[in-house]
């Protein structure tokens, strides 16, 4: 069986490692549910991912559909570039940024 570890660093911060691949895509998802929907901010650290297809594309992707939807902002680090490569492919790698659009965009109340 593959495997990976999604762990939770505190303050929305988590790191994927091991595999995100047609084997674990599903798992992970359901993994992330619970902690993903404890923060409105999520930072998910990538660089332990070791292996990884277009499943784990379609994962991240997923996430930031997630994060569109339920008004939270995402933020990916460590991509690997097996995804970044698939993303630039398919031409959806400017989807993989969508959920980090509310970076910045608080106003300062005198700005009012």
């Amino acid at each position: 069986m593959s495997d990976f570890t999604l762990e939770d660093l505190g303050d929305g911060r988590f790191a994927l490692s091991g595999e995100m691949s047609f084997d674990t895509a599903e798992r992970i998802l359901k993994a992330s549910e619970k902690p993903f929907a404890e923060h409105t901010s999520l930072e998910i650290d990538l660089s332990g991912v070791r292996l990884s297809d277009s499943a784990g594309l379609a994962l991240l992707l997923e996430w930031v559909t997630w994060a569109n939807h339920t008004v939270r902002e995402i933020r990916y680090t460590g991509m690997p570039e097996r995804v970044l490569a698939i993303a630039k492919t398919t031409e959806v790698d400017g989807l993989l940024t969508l959920g980090e659009r509310w970076s910045g965009f608080i106003e300062a109340p005198e700005a009012r």
